[in-house]
């Protein structure tokens, strides 16, 4: 694959500079951003896409989290801007995350990663990407993920396991997901496609082990929730943690979210993880 159409330094912090590149996809350039903290080892690889309901969001949004995990696991994170509905309905989505993942497997050497040790993770709409890459991963075998990271994910299309908004007090309706589904899945036939819908997938074996981040105030809890339990059921495993108190839009900003995305990593990724000192991996 062709090198970066461009590779620009930059430093948002003393500690923790970041690159921005971008590369040819599916559906033309996808910009992407890595964070990779100061070291000399090769880091675990981290794919992070970000939410927005397939229709809006972009590496900014992401920045926080990509940055907490880039610090806190550590970890060289590579943040992925791909294509939105709807001007680009699916699979253009989970084409580019699969795209700049396979690019980011193939030069991981240059960006000081290891991609033996590589997670997949993104919250809202990227929770469902992240799921989708690791469907396509295991089905198309280009690579192996190690681990995959859901946070609030949107899972169900159909909208058919929802939880009550009113009484959830959520954040979030159903109206507001329909709407977003519309954009992303423009043809009724796509929604029951598994890389648009992992809930409706009826293969989860063989799929890497899961972290999956809930909130209470969230209608999209109960279907995560019960992915979460379809993976268990293939023999996957799987953390699932709901956040009392917490809604949809908050999950990111509740530190215990990604403090537990962190140590689950830790801990399937094996003690050859570079942890900081101090740390703790058990």
């Amino acid at each position: 694959m062709p090198p970066p159409h461009h590779d620009t330094a930059k430093d948002r912090s003393p500690t923790l500079p970041w690159r921005s590149l971008d590369i040819a996809g599916p559906n033309g350039r996808i910009p992407l951003r890595l964070y990779r903290p100061a070291s000399d080892v090769r880091l675990p690889l981290v794919i992070y896409l970000h939410g927005g309901g397939f229709v809006a969001g972009s590496l900014d949004d992401a920045d926080a989290a990509a940055r907490f995990i880039a610090a806190g696991l550590p970890a060289a994170v590579l943040s992925v801007g791909y294509a939105l509905a709807p001007a680009h309905p699916f699979p253009a989505a989970p084409e580019d995350a699969y795209a700049a993942t396979l690019w980011a497997v193939e030069h991981a050497a240059t960006l000081g990663a290891d991609p033996e040790r590589l997670v997949v993770a993104g919250d809202d709409a990227g929770g469902n990407l992240a799921a989708s890459l690791a469907l396509m991963a295991r089905d198309r075998q280009d690579f192996r993920i190690a681990v995959q990271v859901l946070i609030g994910p949107m899972l169900d299309p159909s909208m058919t396991r929802a939880g009550d908004a009113q009484r959830l007090q959520s954040d979030l309706s159903v109206a507001d997901c329909t709407d977003c589904y519309r954009q992303y899945l423009p043809r009724l036939s796509q929604r029951l496609h598994p890389y648009a819908a992992p809930l409706e997938s009826c293969r989860q074996a063989g799929l890497p082990p899961a972290y999956i981040a809930t909130a209470e105030h969230d209608l999209l809890h109960c279907e995560a929730e019960k992915y979460g339990a379809a993976l268990i059921s293939a023999g996957v495993h799987t953390q699932v943690e709901r956040f009392a108190g917490v809604t949809h839009a908050g999950l990111l900003a509740h530190p215990p979210v990604l403090a537990g995305a962190i140590q689950f990593m830790r801990c399937r990724l094996g003690r050859c993880t570079n942890v900081a000192p101090g740390s703790n991996d058990d």
